[in-house]
Order: C-alpha cells, then structure tokens, then sequence
C-alpha cells in the first residue's frame, strides 16, 4: 500500500515538530515536507506533489484560506485540512468554500487527526459535528442575502437521481450509506458524485454539502 504524502503547513515550528512526530509515526503516512507560510507551501506542493496538505489558518504573509484556494487552483490539486486554534463560523465556511475537505481544531485527540488524514486521502470529507452544526446555522440565514435562491438554481440543473445523491452527501453519509437509502451501487453513487462535481463545477464533496444547506433542501425533506 502506497504511503499517504502529507504536507505540513504552519508557522509555529514547534507546532510543525509535534504534527510530524504525531503523524511520522503512522505506517501508511509519510511526511514529505513543511512550511511555514502559504507562498511556502506552494512552493513545496510543486516540488513534493503531496497527497493531503495539512494546513493552519492564521500566518503572515499568504494565510492558510488564502492559500487552500491558489492549491486548489492546481492542476491535481492536493486534499487540504484545515488546522486551527479558534472556531469562527465566518473562517470554516471560507475554508470550505475555498475547496477545503475537512476542518480540524488542534486540540483534536492525535488519533482522530490521522484518522482525518486517512479519510481525506480516501476522498471523504471530515466534518465534525461542531462544523456540521454550524452549517446548518448558515443555511437558517441563507434566505437573507438571495443566497437559497441562487443556490436552488444550481441544483435545480441536476437530474432527479443526483439530486438525491446530492441529498445524501449533505446529510453527511458515506456512499456506502446512499447506496443503500436510494437502492443503487456504490460505484453508481461515486459516479453520480463525479457528475455533481462537473456539472456544477465544485471541488469535493463538502462544497456538495454547503449547496445543498444554502438551498434548504435538508428543511424542505424533514418531516
């Protein structure tokens, strides 16, 4: 089994010490570099070409949000955690929307950070419940700004089964779990996913999820 390549990102350095002596440790990940800024970052994800981009939110320079989108940008785009100190609402939407997968506090217990490694490197977005709630605030006050309207536009471009599809990843379930709610194969969902993807030109999966909030479609199927 190919080795996850995990790029380090934050300006503390003994922060990057104790991520690397943390993450070193797991078989399946190999730390190929670190930085302490976003324009460093860069820089390494060019030359390393990681997997996962491990990344903190505030630094000098180009900051972390700032960063995740220009590497989202790329060409085969490395996956990017975000790791963070504070739990702003306004920061993990940005970083989410900025083509984030997953968004961790650095308090968060070692083995659920390598967890998260391993299930972005998989594909699999990493919400946590905290995120998740949060979400669901931000989609209460999306009619406000005109934003539920725009954004049912958008779905409203996806045919009935990737609607449904895109129901299940915003209610957070793993391809496995629709498969079974919408009696399909996983290899359909997955292909239904991609087509999400294409047809409304989002990143991964969390920005499904975000879409599906901010059009209310989650309220409009509760019982």
């Amino acid at each position: 089994m190919t080795a996850i390549r995990l790029l380090l990102v934050d300006d503390d350095p003994l922060v990057r010490a104790g991520l690397s002596f943390m993450l070193g440790g797991a078989d399946d990940i190999e730390i190929v570099g670190e930085a302490a800024d976003g324009a460093e970052a860069e820089a390494q994800v060019a030359r390393t070409r990681p997997d996962v981009v491990l990344m903190d939110v505030r630094m000098p320079g180009v900051d972390g949000l700032a960063a995740t989108q220009r590497l989202r940008a790329r060409p085969e785009p490395p996956r990017i955690v975000v790791l963070t100190t504070f739990h702003a609402d306004e920061q993990v939407l940005r970083a989410l929307r900025a083509g984030a997968s997953g968004f961790l506090l650095k308090d968060t217990p070692p083995d659920r950070i390598v967890e998260a490694v391993r299930r972005v490197a998989a594909g699999d977005p990493v919400l946590s419940p905290a995120v998740t709630r949060q979400l669901m605030r931000h989609a209460a006050g999306a009619a406000a700004g005109g934003r539920r309207s725009r954004a049912r536009e958008r779905v409203a471009e996806l045919a009935e089964r990737e609607r449904e599809v895109a129901l299940g990843v915003g209610r957070g379930l793993a391809n496995a779990q629709i498969a079974a709610d919408l009696f399909m194969s996983v290899p359909t969902v997955k292909a239904h996913v991609s087509r999400i993807l294409a047809k409304l030109s989002l990143d991964n999966r969390v920005q499904i999820a975000l879409l599906v909030h901010d059009a209310g479609l989650l309220e409009d199927d509760a019982p």
